[in-house]
C-alpha cells in the first residue's frame, strides 16, 4: 500500500532535522588525508549514530533492524545527499553484499550470528576475484579441501576492498576441480583472524591502498561456515552480486544527484562557465541522465520487492551507474583544469563523487569494473534480458 504524501512530508521533516542536528560539520576537510585509525573510527562513530537513528540498514527486514518501506528509503537517501552526510564506505559490503547472502542463503545460526555483529560494527571485504579469475570470475583457483568437520583453504585473491581492516571475508573457493568450472565452487565465511591469512593493501598512484590482496595459506574454516550447500557457491554469489549491481544503486544515485551533479554546478558557476552552451548542454544531458538513473533504480526495487526483477535488471543499472559517473566526473576534471589535477588526497568517508574531480574520476573507473565489468555486463542484457544467443568461442 503506498504511504500517504502527508506522511512521507513529515518523515522527510524528520530527517532533515536529524541531519541538521547530527550531520558532523566540518567532517570532510577533517577526514581528508587522515591516517587509517582515524578513518575507522569515524566511520564507526557515525554508523552508530545512524543506528541509533533506525536510519543505517533500512533495507534489512524489520526483524533484523529494517524494515523500512522503499518510498521512506529513497527520502531518507534524498536527504542524506542534500545534507552532506558522510558515506558508510567502512560498513557497505557488510551491510549490503553480506547481508544479502545471509538472508538469501544462510542458515539461521549465521544470520544470528552475523547480522547483529553488522550492527555492532563488524567490518566485511569481498573474496571473489583472483589473479586469473576477474570478469571469469568461474575460472577461480583458490581451492576448499574437505578435512573432517572443515576445509583447508589455498589460494589468492585480488581487488578485495577495505580487507585491511575486515573482520569477515565473503569467500568463494573450488571444491571439485573436476566439475564444470561453475559446478565446483563453495561459498564460505571467513573469518579474517584465522592463521594463515596474509592481507597484503595494493598501493595506487596517489598512495591510496584500498584494495588488498588476499593470501591463504593452509587456512581452517569451519564446515558451519558454509553458505549453501557444498559446489553450489557459484549460485548463492548471484545474492552478492545482485546486491553489488542492483539495490545497493538508490543511495549511490541520489548521491550522485544530491551531491555530485550539485557540486559539478557550482563549480561550473565558480569558473563562470555556466553562461557558455557547451556547458550548459552537457549539465543539461548529465541532469536528465540522472533523472533517469533514478527512475531506474526505484523500478529495480520495487520489482525486486514485488518478484517481478528480471534477469538483467540489476545489470541494466549497474552498468548506467558507472558509466554515467565516469562521463560525469571526467568532466568535472575537464572544466577544472590544473587544480583539480594537482589534488593528492579527498575525503576518506566521502562518495564516489567528492569535488576532487580528477580523484574521483580515476575512482569511477573502478566501478567500471567489480561486480561484473561492463562488457560482462553487456553480455548479461544481451543474453539473460534480450535473449540473444551467446557468441560463439573462438
Amino acid at each position: 500500500m503506498p504511504i500517504p504524501e502527508t506522511d512521507l512530508d513529515d518523515f522527510r521533516s524528520a530527517v532533515q532535522e536529524w541531519c541538521r542536528e547530527h550531520v558532523p560539520a566540518g567532517w570532510r576537510k577533517a577526514q581528508t588525508g587522515v591516517p587509517d585509525e582515524e578513518y575507522i573510527a569515524f566511520q564507526q562513530w557515525w554508523f552508530a549514530r545512524l543506528r541509533e537513528a533506525g536510519y543505517a540498514v533500512p533495507h534489512w527486514p524489520a526483524r533484523w533492524g529494517g524494515g523500512m518501506p522503499l518510498a521512506q528509503q529513497a527520502v531518507l537517501y534524498q536527504e542524506l545527499a542534500a545534507h552532506d552526510a558522510p558515506r558508510l564506505v567502512l560498513a557497505f559490503v557488510a551491510i549490503h553484499h553480506a547481508a544479502a547472502t545471509l538472508l538469501e542463503a544462510g542458515t539461521e545460526e549465521q544470520r544470528a550470528r552475523h547480522l547483529p555483529a553488522i550492527l555492532d560494527g563488524e567490518i566485511w571485504a569481498q573474496g571473489f576475484s583472483e589473479p586469473e579469475a576477474g570478469s571469469d570470475l568461474a575460472s577461480l583457483r583458490t581451492t576448499a579441501r574437505p578435512d573432517g568437520d572443515r576445509y583447508i583453504v589455498n589460494g589468492q585473491k585480488l581487488w578485495a576492498s577495505g580487507a585491511a581492516y575486515a573482520d569477515w571475508c565473503l569467500l568463494l573457493a573450488r571444491t571439485d576441480p573436476a566439475a564444470r568450472k561453475r559446478d565446483g565452487i563453495s561459498y564460505f565465511l571467513l573469518d579474517m583472524r584465522t592463521p594463515g591469512i596474509d592481507v597484503r593493501p595494493i598501493q595506487n598512484a596517489v598512495g591510496e591502498s584500498h584494495f588488498c590482496e588476499i593470501f591463504l595459506n593452509d587456512v581452517a574454516v569451519p564446515a558451519a561456515n558454509l553458505v549453501g550447500a557444498e559446489n553450489t557457491g557459484w549460485r548463492v554469489a548471484q545474492a552478492t552480486l545482485g546486491a553489488e549491481r542492483g539495490l545497493t544503486m538508490l543511495e549511490l544515485a541520489e548521491r550522485l544527484g544530491n551531491a555530485g551533479f550539485r557540486w559539478l554546478v557550482e563549480a561550473c558557476g565558480r569558473l563562470g562557465l555556466l553562461t557558455d552552451s557547451l556547458t550548459a548542454d552537457r549539465l543539461a544531458g548529465f541532469e536528465t541522465e540522472i533523472t533517469g538513473l533514478r527512475a531506474l533504480c526505484q523500478d529495480l526495487v520495487e520489482r525486486h520487492e514485488s518478484g517481478r526483477a528480471g534477469p538483467a535488471d540489476a545489470s541494466i543499472v549497474k552498468l548506467y551507474y558507472s558509466e554515467l559517473l565516469q562521463r560525469m566526473t571526467g568532466f568535472g576534471a575537464e572544466v577544472t583544469g590544473l587544480p583539480a589535477h594537482a589534488l593528492l588526497h579527498k575525503p576518506a568517508s566521502s562518495g564516489w563523487e567528492s569535488g576532487a574531480w580528477m580523484l574521483d574520476h580515476i575512482g569511477s573507473w573502478e566501478w567500471t569494473i567489480p561486480g561484473g565489468t561492463s562488457e560482462i555486463q553487456r553480455n548479461i542484457i544481451a543474453e539473460r534480458g534480450l535473449g540473444l544467443p551467446r557468441e560463439a568461442s573462438a
